[in-house]
């Protein structure tokens, strides 16, 4: 059995984001091979996605700007081509009229779903429609408002066919980590000032 030293683990807990004695634990069961551990850790769930990239897109007229970050699992894939493209079309879908207000469905607060529910109830009612029909129709409005506004619902902007959750997926499978949109800002000149 090797010896596994107390800075192997904290290497291999660094890159992985795991538990130490779970990084203890795969190196001890790779006999000392981070790669290997790495790949065990993986296989059982435990690493997650904590390395990856920061990146800033401005648009041309200096009018939108957006800050990302996306991550993966380890700082390898951080570094391919494909990972680095992937942020930089991330960063330029967020700077599009798309604008989404929201990372994901649980980022949207009560009170907004429940502020658009009532518009959505009131123009149903006010239309004429059937009693019945209204809590579809509202159904129907609140998925298109959240398909709007999130950001990993959205259709991407280079290729509407897919969601920015498919294209994560989809480069995740390429790659064989997991990737995951972690957080973004955008700044429009003069937003909020009203």
């Amino acid at each position: 059995m090797p010896d596994i030293t107390a800075a192997m683990v904290k290497a291999l807990r660094e890159a992985t984001g795991a538990g130490m004695m779970d990084c203890k634990r795969a190196l001890i069961e790779a006999d000392g091979d981070a790669e290997r551990a790495t790949q065990l850790l993986r296989e059982k769930g435990l690493a997650s996605p904590n390395q990856g990239l920061i990146d800033a897109y401005i648009h041309f007229n200096n009018t939108v700007g957006v800050l990302v970050e996306v991550n993966c699992e380890t700082d390898f894939v951080a570094n391919t081509d494909e990972f680095r493209s992937l942020v930089k079309d991330l960063a330029l879908h967020i700077a599009s009229p798309s604008a989404p207000r929201w990372l994901s469905r649980d980022d949207v607060p009560s009170a907004t779903l429940e502020h658009e529910r009532k518009i959505f109830e009131k123009q149903a009612l006010d239309s004429g429609k059937a009693e019945n029909v209204i809590p579809r129709i509202v159904e129907g409005k609140l998925e298109a408002f959240l398909k709007d506004n999130v950001l990993l619902d959205q259709p991407f902007v280079k290729d509407e066919s897919k969601t920015i959750q498919s294209l994560l997926d989809e480069v995740g499978a390429k790659t064989g980590e997991k990737i995951a949109m972690r957080r973004f800002t955008r700044y429009r000149l003069g937003e909020d000032l009203e």
